[in-house]
Order: structure tokens, then C-alpha cells, then sequence
């Protein structure tokens, strides 16, 4: 999910004004966060754990392809540029991540169903 919405927004994203570019960055960690906290499930500091990695890891495949897209094209000073401002941004991708993790973990052990308790018939 992170690396889908990261292309997206890559493709979407022209270039425009600082606050736009965290709310890109804060939109996609969580929304990333999210649904690997829902699917991962367990308890809300699993779900925020696994949230914060996917992201991470999603966010270091995109880096991986505009690092070496920008070698080609932009130059080694470029690219390099790109790899270390990438690399930085690597650790903070990973807050909303883990935070939209303990959410989708939370909603999803909110919606379980609970098990019946009491006599039997």
C-alpha cells in the first residue's frame, strides 16, 4: 500500500509548497500504516510495529528506483543528493506509519466478534 501510494503521489506530485509535501508524506504513512496494522492485527504495539515497517520498507523501494532514475538522468551529485535526503526522510516516514499501525490493529480488534460467554443450553 505504501509503495502504491508513494508512486501515486510521485506521479500526482509536481512541486509546489513544503506543507503540501508533508501532507503527502504524513498522508501516505498512515494510510500505509493503516492497512499493515489491519492486516498484521494483535495488539496495538504489534500493529503499530508492523505499520512503521511497512511504510519504511515501502518508502526504501521508492527511494532504491528515484535514486538510480535520478542517476541516469540528473547526474552523480544529483543522485547522491537524492539517496541522503532520502535516507534521512527514511526515519521519520516511520511515525505516521506506526501510528496509523496502531490504529488499523485497534480497528481490527474492535471489529472482531466476541465470543459468546455463558451457560450453555
Amino acid at each position: 500500500m505504501t509503495l502504491a501510494l508513494g508512486f501515486i503521489s510521485g506521479l500526482v506530485y509536481v512541486g509546489s509548497e513544503a506543507s503540501v509535501v508533508l501532507l503527502y508524506w504524513g498522508g501516505i504513512g498512515l494510510l500505509g500504516g493503516l492497512t499493515a496494522g489491519y492486516l498484521a492485527g494483535g495488539a496495538v504495539s504489534s500493529g503499530a510495529v508492523h505499520g512503521g515497517l511497512a511504510t519504511v520498507f515501502g518508502s526504501l523501494i521508492l527511494l532504491a528506483i528515484v535514486t538510480v532514475t535520478s542517476l541516469l538522468f540528473g547526474g552523480l551529485v544529483a543522485s547522491f543528493g537524492v539517496l541522503v535526503l532520502g535516507l534521512l526522510m527514511l526515519v521519520f516516514y516511520a511515525i505516521p506509519g506506526a501510528l496509523g499501525g496502531a490504529i488499523g490493529s485497534w480497528a481490527k480488534h474492535r471489529r472482531a466478534t466476541p465470543e459468546p460467554t455463558g451457560a450453555r443450553a
